[in-house]
């Protein structure tokens, strides 16, 4: 999986990146929210403004898409496009803290 046909989508920034990874499951913005900040441990905390920013850019490039939409709340999914660009990313960070790791441990 090079990043030759990702690389458009990519870096994602950490707030997009932490949209995405929530949405390994269908969910709506509430959930998302309070999904990221737990799996953040607070350090990324989305406010409503930023959450349905992230989300246009993400229906733009068919990375997410709105499946459901229960009682005023729209609930998204993950594409197999957006599960791709996820997965390049989550490489591309493994390389680097691998570099990193090599790099700190060495000095």
């Amino acid at each position: 999986m090079g990043d030759i046909h990702y690389s458009k989508y990519l870096p994602l920034s950490e707030a997009t990146f932490y949209v995405m990874l929530a949405l390994n499951e269908p969910l709506h913005g509430y959930a998302i929210m309070q999904k990221v900040e737990t799996m953040s441990g607070g350090s990324v905390t989305l406010g409503p403004g930023t959450l349905y920013g992230v989300f246009g850019t993400l229906e733009k490039q068919a990375l997410i898409v709105k499946v459901a939409e229960e009682e005023r709340r729209k609930v998204y999914a993950l594409t197999e496009l957006g599960r791709k660009v996820l997965a390049e990313q989550v490489r591309r960070l493994e390389v680097m803290v691998g570099n990193a790791r090599a790099l700190l441990s060495a000095s």
